[in-house]
């Protein structure tokens, strides 16, 4: 009968679990230091090449900083940073055959949920920021990169109303590795029309967060953002 290899573990994947776990129980909060090289050394019976790995790779996690002569400091991972762990990935998938189209989706999938909960749960101060938000991007009509800027400020506060840290880690994520679609959607046009157009739709969305109606805006988001994703499809294309 064969049986499945064993595979055995390195030394500094037991020491980072069990400081993992140490960490999670609480014997280490946040902010707390751990316990120097050497001592590490000593309560785990092994060489510093193993502490030390052990300590990037719960650095890589996001659960200890470390700082040039200093012990390595617990850390609260951020949403941010689970996020940006992944923008290399993320950056990979984007250039694999189809992977615009996919972070498309997902984009539509997560901000038509945004819009329709803004709809329902915005408070009257959400409106007021949300209509500034609004008129900055009107403003900056014909100028690419003030434009742009203002385009994923205005979606930003969506992201913001509900409250979640996640939600708003996942909207610069999306906004970061969907920059190059925002510029080529924008660059080509040689007069107002397509930023009008992208405008209207930012207005329409408005209007029905405004108006309370999710329904409306759901749809007005998935029109705007479908827009922009044949828009930019057409250009790539046309360049081949």
């Amino acid at each position: 009968m064969a049986h499945a290899a064993i595979k055995r573990r390195k030394l500094y994947e037991e020491v980072a679990d069990d400081l993992e776990r140490l960490i999670q129980d609480g014997q280490y909060a946040p902010s707390d230091f751990l316990p120097s090289e050497r001592d590490l050394m000593r309560q785990y019976g092994v060489g510093r090449p193993a502490v030390r790995e052990a300590l990037f790779h719960l650095r890589k996690m996001g659960l200890v900083q470390i700082r040039s002569g200093e012990r390595a400091r617990v850390t609260r991972p951020t949403p941010e940073f689970v996020i940006g762990a992944l923008s290399g990935t993320a950056r990979h998938m984007l250039a694999a055959p189809g992977g615009v189209h996919d972070f498309q989706n997902a984009r539509i999938f997560f901000e038509t949920g945004l819009a329709r909960y803004a709809a329902r749960f915005a408070t009257d101060e959400d409106i007021v920021e949300f209509k500034a938000a609004l008129d900055r991007n009107e403003a900056a009509i014909g100028d690419l990169k003030r434009f742009r800027d203002t385009d994923v400020a205005f979606h930003y506060v969506l992201a913001v109303i509900p409250g979640n840290p996640i939600f708003t880690a996942i909207h610069a994520a999306l906004a970061d590795w969907l920059t190059e679609q925002r510029q080529t959607t924008l660059a080509p046009a040689r007069d107002a029309a397509v930023y009008q157009t992208v405008f209207e739709a930012h207005r329409a969305i408005y209007e029905a967060v405004a108006a309370r109606d999710p329904d409306r805006a759901e749809q007005a988001m998935r029109n705007h953002l479908e827009y922009v994703a044949q828009r930019y499809t057409d250009i790539v294309e046309g360049r081949r």
